[in-house]
């Protein structure tokens, strides 16, 4: 877990300076170009740079281990950092909108041809980033490092949406110069309904919300396959960043000596956790079965 762990904060730097690089290139090349669509994508990247530095702060601060004020460990840090991150991409779209519709109201210029060049290399390396954060993501379920994930793929619609214009104001000539701004305004509707997405799952695993089926079933099957378990009655799962808390009640037979059941407890717990890397800890209640094969 802790090679995975240094390689997801090694992405983190790179997100961040990807950032600052596409940030200079986007606003130097729009304002040289005439393409305000760029100008702001460029701007939008400033925010995206403070938005990256919070979300993988949260990350690293929510992996310091249980102490003495906080029993449970720091998970919770991570949950709040994704819901910073979906609101993030919320603002973002917002401050496109505003902007986009200011530049339909006001007459300008068609942006110049080089933009396009330049937009389709800043779509592939953001789409090539957000592809590798969301992958090296999918094991650990990170909703701020999937927030930021997406932040890249934002990113990537609205440069998408602005070469689209601004192919269209180059084709369509005298009357279609807003063609970038109307582009960016639709590429908005998208980055809001996935900062929604990421806000919501975020508030799930803060308010201690149900993890997937497919996570509770493998714990259940795993839990009832150890020698000495009879049935297991009960099985809560809680979210803490991207590890887990379980908490079990299992039947044994009631025949069986304390120490026994307590022996029963701990293999349980200890197959759980050899079994599910994102385990932090199990508790494990035992409860007399009625029947026992």
């Amino acid at each position: 877990m802790a090679d995975q762990e240094n390689k997801m904060m090694k992405l983190g730097l790179l997100s961040i300076g990807t950032n600052v690089v596409l940030m200079f290139v986007k606003i130097i090349t729009g304002y040289v170009g005439n393409s305000y669509a760029l100008i702001a994508d460029g701007i939008e990247s400033a925010g995206d740079i403070l938005t990256s530095l919070i979300t993988w702060t949260g990350f690293k601060l929510s992996l310091r281990p249980a102490d003495a004020n906080h029993p449970y460990g720091h998970g919770k840090i991570e949950s709040l950092a994704g819901m910073f991150s979906g609101l993030a991409l919320f603002a973002a779209a917002g401050f496109i909108a505003h902007h986009a519709i200011q530049e339909i109201k006001l007459p300008h210029h068609a942006p110049s041809w080089f933009t396009l060049p330049v937009l389709i290399i800043v779509i592939i390396v953001k789409e090539l980033i957000s592809r590798k954060i969301s992958g090296a993501n999918r094991e650990l379920d990170s909703k701020a490092v999937q927030g930021d994930a997406w932040h890249h793929r934002a990113d990537a619609l609205t440069s998408a949406a602005a070469a689209v214009g601004i192919s269209i104001a180059l084709i369509g000539g005298k009357g279609f110069e807003p063609a970038d701004d109307w582009a960016a305004l639709a590429a908005c509707a998208i980055i809001s309904f996935n900062g929604f997405l990421i806000f919501r799952a975020a508030l799930h695993d803060l308010l201690d919300g149900n993890v997937s089926a497919a996570i509770s079933d493998s714990i259940l099957r795993h839990a009832a396959s150890v020698d000495g378990v009879c049935k297991v009655e009960k099985c809560r799962i809680r979210k803490s960043g991207i590890g887990l808390f379980v908490e079990l009640h299992i039947e044994v037979d009631p025949a069986i000596s304390v120490a026994a059941g307590h022996s029963i407890a701990h293999r349980v717990k200890d197959f759980l956790i050899a079994r599910n890397r994102q385990i932090i800890d199990v508790l494990v209640h035992i409860e007399p079965a009625g029947h026992c094969n």
